[in-house]
């Protein structure tokens, strides 16, 4: 029976771009959409990862390797730098600066939110901090903006459904990243630039998000509800055969555990929550024909790409090896985000690799 997903994520949604670096102005192009979020780090090189979206505007850049607040890159020392534009296929770029050196090997990964949204939640009754932002429903992702009141509340994020997965930074103050997994719970948090194992402070005021709100309190949560400080939130929630957002257990067994998605992945983030372990990215572009030790780039660390056993399959991906950024020796839990390739069936309801 057919059921409703996105046939083609890669040319609507999300997708990963390479590019050299140039020294100076270029045009990155092939992403196949305008991208609203786009994150960039050099793969060989020590060099900070950074982040741009439609939301905040151009030229403001978050580290996700970093505490920084955010930096605007339109003046500076070394002159105007960073992601100057969006366009129709992809972005530009301004200056070298770590994301454009010569002849350096660069990631791109791009999502699309694309439906602009302001909230009055005085006058609409949605949440009870204002919010601006962009969403997008078909591909369960939204970019949200919201002013800190240090008082527990909850906020508008735009989709009809309720977010899995939240990333959060303070744009005013040195704090650091804060993440929400729902299936680590509504007490839990981990740091997005940090390789430290889970929190349990109450940063989301121990309520799942819904259809419509997400949750903040004030038990140590700065760096989601600073008084005053300006927020910036992505949010993410599964969509059948395009993303996912779950979790899985180590088995201690270089035979490593399958991770069913329902697609084959084009991009995939995991994270140890039981021990101290990096983040690894892994995307298709980087490991196009499931070799056995695949590119993976840290995103809490500066450091350039290494290797990593893991498979991406037509309907998921698989550890091939014991090591502690995927696989840990012991019993150990992992959460992960992931995004589609292709469907393992299409929205026809033929499998993929039956075409």
């Amino acid at each position: 029976m057919a059921y409703t997903t996105i046939d083609n994520p890669g040319g609507e949604y999300f997708n990963t771009v390479l590019y050299t670096g140039n020294n100076g102005a270029q045009t990155v192009t092939g992403v196949g959409f305008q991208p609203d979020w786009v994150w960039i780090k050099d793969r060989d090189g020590t060099e900070r990862h950074c982040l741009t979206d439609s939301v905040r505007g151009v030229l403001k850049e978050l580290r996700s390797n970093e505490t920084a607040a955010e930096s605007d890159r339109s003046a500076g020392d070394s002159g105007v730098a960073g992601v100057s534009a969006f366009n129709s296929d992809g972005f530009v770029l301004v200056h070298d600066d770590g994301y454009n050196d010569n002849n350096s090997s660069q990631v791109s990964w791009n999502w699309k939110a694309g439906t602009s949204f302001t909230n009055d939640a005085s006058s609409t009754g949605v949440g009870s901090i204002d919010s601006t932002g962009s969403f997008n429903n078909d591909a369960g992702f939204s970019i949200v903006s919201y002013t800190g009141t240090a008082q527990n509340g909850t906020i508008k994020h735009g989709m009809n459904i309720a977010p899995k997965m939240i990333i959060f930074k303070n744009r005013n103050t040195t704090n650091n990243w804060n993440v929400f997994h729902a299936s680590r719970g509504n007490g839990k948090f981990i740091r997005l630039n940090e390789s430290d194992a889970e929190g349990n402070t109450g940063r989301f005021n121990n309520t799942s998000p819904t259809s419509s709100v997400f949750s903040v309190g004030v038990n140590g949560a700065n760096a989601v509800n600073g008084d005053g400080n300006s927020i910036i939130a992505y949010c993410f929630a599964d969509v059948k055969g395009y993303s996912k957002f779950g979790s899985y257990a180590s088995n201690s067994n270089a035979d490593g555990p399958f991770v069913y998605l329902g697609f084959r992945p084009a991009f995939v983030m995991v994270k140890c929550t039981t021990a101290a372990e990096s983040w690894g990215i892994v995307d298709n572009k980087n490991s196009p024909i499931n070799l056995a030790s695949v590119v993976v780039v840290n995103a809490n660390t500066n450091s350039a790409g290494g290797g990593a056993e893991i498979d991406l399959l037509s309907n998921g991906f698989k550890l091939t090896a014991v090591s502690g950024q995927f696989n840990k020796s012991g019993s150990h839990t992992y959460i992960y985000m992931a995004f589609a390739e292709s469907p393992f069936v299409n929205s026809s309801g033929i499998p993929n690799n039956a075409r």
